[in-house]
């Protein structure tokens, strides 16, 4: 039965709107929910993906457990955001045969990478192309919805996040990523280990989140009230030497080789500074020397994702959803293990929800600049994200920390700025450039500049 008098009504802008991933992932949890009354407008620059979505989403309305979402394809950012309750930013900052050069000219300089959107060479690029299109996205939503509840889920996340604030400093924003629930299912399976049964699922286990995005950690696990610590600790005694092999439900053999992980890194990291590390295996190497563990991923239990495998995932992908258009394949309503359904309840009045966001740090971070991007774990409500005081890194990891979030606000200035001069000394700095000889690490970055120029705005060309 559907309460139609009880539904909390939600006006969501998705820019992106074409997304094979995020935008079908919504239909599907919102078709699951029973509390929402959802208006969606897809926004994408590929208007043809953004119709595609709309009677995707149709679909998955037609077997919606609560009120149906009704879909709209909008033909310009402004239309999208007009009266917006909550925004969802969603986008491919370029390409994959981007990304592919990302991932390739660094390759070529002896500088592996597992997956090269966060930080290292790549990740530094990356944020050149996607920092001025946040601009401008931050500008219209300043603009068409100055009130909304802002989701961001484009990496890298933390310098994404920031220039939504750094733009539009009164925007309500947070940035959302899933990879702390791999620890949290790594909980779950050691307490259904204890009690010899399938009993908890990640929902069940709460962590207490410090650090930044894709280098993240916790101080504090619990679950059903029991602080699940000694356990966890226990856990990783056992698996130091053979790792647990941990991959994404539902997803094929592939799939598991290219982002599967043993959790051998988090595991060292624990050993090293005493904290368990929350992201998963491929980010958290990134933000270390190559001579650490991406020297020898195999050693380590991960592989470096090849693009070439994300070109096919996404034909792939693109395939099934035209099926689901014509019909050939049934649309479900469908849980996923992504909380923005809760949190957006919990923005329009509904029950309060806490989990890891990325935010400005106000305080809750002692170890981090006021202002830097953290993450940490915030409660969501009608009064919009409240960030939670995190407590403090290990000193050694706090110092490894501050240096990525210094320089990745350095990135974003210069690039608002136009400070080309600027960008080559940050590019220097990271850890995975900055064992290279300064010949090879200024021809690595004029290589990569040249590769994506074509997607650069003209001020930000010529930065090399």
């Amino acid at each position: 039965m559907d309460d139609s008098d009880q539904k909390i009504p939600v006006r969501i802008a998705f820019v992106g709107g074409g997304s094979l991933n995020w935008a079908t992932g919504l239909m599907a949890d919102l078709a699951f929910d029973r509390q929402l009354a959802a208006e969606v407008r897809l926004y994408d620059i590929d208007h043809a993906a953004a119709c595609r979505n709309t009677e995707i989403g149709t679909r998955h309305a037609a077997v919606s457990r609560g009120r149906a979402a009704t879909y709209t394809a909008c033909r310009t950012l402004a239309e999208a955001l007009d009266g917006a309750d909550v925004v969802v930013i969603s986008i491919l900052p370029g390409s994959f045969e981007d990304m592919a050069q990302d991932i390739a000219i660094p390759a070529a300089f002896g500088i592996p990478q597992a997956v090269g959107d966060t930080v290292g060479p790549g990740g530094f690029v990356r944020a050149l192309r996607a920092i001025p299109m946040l601009a401008e996205i931050a500008r219209a939503i300043r603009a068409h919805a100055p009130n909304a509840f802002v989701c961001n889920l484009t990496n890298p996340m933390s310098v994404l996040t920031g220039t939504l604030h750094a733009v539009f400093p009164g925007i309500r924003a947070w940035g959302e990523c899933h990879e702390v629930t791999k620890i949290r299912r790594q909980i779950a399976h050691i307490a259904n280990e204890q009690t010899g049964e399938e009993r908890y699922s990640h929902r069940d286990v709460h962590v207490d989140v410090l650090g930044i995005n894709h280098f993240t950690f916790v101080n504090r696990i619990s679950l059903d009230g029991r602080d699940m610590m000694p356990a966890y600790e226990e856990f990783v005694g056992a698996h130091m030497q053979s790792g647990w092999a941990q991959t994404e439900p539902g997803r094929d053999a592939e799939h598991a080789t290219y982002f599967g992980t043993r959790n051998l890194v988090a595991f060292d990291l624990f050993r090293r500074f005493g904290i368990p590390a929350a992201a998963g295996d491929r980010h958290l190497a990134e933000f270390l020397p190559v001579a650490e563990y991406l020297h020898d991923p195999e050693h380590w239990g991960f592989t470096l994702t090849p693009v070439d495998y994300r070109i096919r995932d996404r034909e792939q992908k693109r395939q099934r959803a035209e099926a689901l258009r014509a019909g050939e394949i049934a649309p479900e309503a469908h849980r996923s293990d992504e909380a923005l359904i809760e949190q957006i309840v919990a923005l329009m009045g509904g029950e309060m929800h806490i989990g890891n966001v990325n935010l400005p740090n106000r305080g809750q971070m002692a170890d981090l600049p006021e202002g830097t991007i953290v993450e940490t774990n915030a409660v969501f409500s009608r009064r919009g994200v409240e960030p939670l005081c995190a407590g403090h890194l290990p000193k050694a990891l706090a110092a490894l920390v501050r240096e990525h979030a210094s320089r990745q606000d350095a990135l974003l200035r210069a690039v608002l700025e136009c400070d080309h001069a600027a960008l080559f000394p940050l590019f220097r700095e990271d850890p995975l450039v900055a064992p290279l000889p300064d010949s090879a690490a200024r021809a690595m970055f004029a290589q990569m500049l040249a590769a994506t120029a074509h997607v650069l705005p003209d001020e930000m060309k010529g930065a090399a």
